[in-house]
């Protein structure tokens, strides 16, 4: 049940319902890579290109709120890294309460469902949307579809994902891609969220906008990448061509073009 505070905060984090978030909490994934170790810098870039919000771990609000350009701000709630026994064994990073302090605009919590560790993360992430509405704030459930013998860009997984955020009472949700803008319309459909996509690994420019492009076309409501446009040579540019489709529905040669990528597609 949204709040006037919850609808509030969603304002700062998106324009007129659409969605371009680009996560940065991967320092505690990853480590200090491309695009992270001056992270000042980053934020700056990608909120002038058209960023909505930006997404990070607790830890690192005091070096977004002076770069971010008055766009808006999410605190990730789990975490693990690549270095340590179970990549997918999220835990607890930090509470709504913590997020509410270093000035956050929304929270978001990542579960993989159909993985060893569903079971915790379901109790946890019901834990985060029951404590997210008492201070009215946004919850955005990072709902991938891994697990054993489970096909990450299968769409009827992915649907069964989307569709899990919103029975726990997340505000919007974040999946992988099917692949195909027809696919992912049974993601889309599969719940009344907004649903943003994830952008996994960095690929060419043309690959990147070609599957915002996707998505939007399959109805969803935007994206939520984080290495695609961090690790960015240029994350002001690739950011301006994500926004020019996802604000301005351009076709995938009119962002490359406004942007100035189109030769380096």
């Amino acid at each position: 049940m949204t709040t006037t505070g919850i609808d509030a905060r969603l304002d700062r984090i998106g324009t007129d319902d659409s969605y371009v978030i680009i996560p940065m909490d991967h320092g505690i994934t990853m480590g200090a890579v491309q695009g992270l170790k001056d992270i000042e810098a980053t934020i700056d870039g990608v909120t002038r290109g058209g960023a909505d919000a930006v997404l990070t771990q607790k830890g690192v609000a005091p070096r977004v709120h002076e770069n971010k350009n008055d766009k808006g701000y999410i605190v990730h709630l789990n975490g693990s890294t690549t270095i340590g026994p179970d990549e997918q064994d999220k835990r607890m990073t930090g509470t709504v309460e913590e997020a509410v302090r270093v000035g956050a605009d929304a929270v978001s919590f990542h579960i993989n469902v159909g993985s060893d560790h569903e079971p915790d993360q379901i109790t946890q992430l019901a834990e985060v949307t029951e404590d997210a509405q008492r201070f009215g704030m946004p919850v955005l459930a990072m709902a991938y579809a891994r697990g054993p013998g489970i096909d990450s860009a299968d769409p009827e997984a992915l649907g069964h994902a989307v569709r899990l955020a919103e029975e726990l009472g997340a505000d919007i949700v974040k999946t992988g891609y099917s692949g195909d803008a027809e696919s992912f319309r049974h993601v889309v459909e599969s719940t009344r969220l907004p649903v943003v996509i994830a952008g996994g690994s960095k690929g060419t420019d043309r690959e990147t906008i070609e599957m915002v492009r996707g998505v939007m076309d399959a109805g969803g409501s935007g994206i939520s990448m984080g290495r695609s446009i961090f690790q960015h040579e240029d994350p002001e540019a690739i950011a301006t061509a994500v926004s020019g489709v996802v604000h301005d529905d351009l076709s995938t040669d009119e962002a490359l073009d406004a942007a100035g990528l189109a030769l380096q597609a």
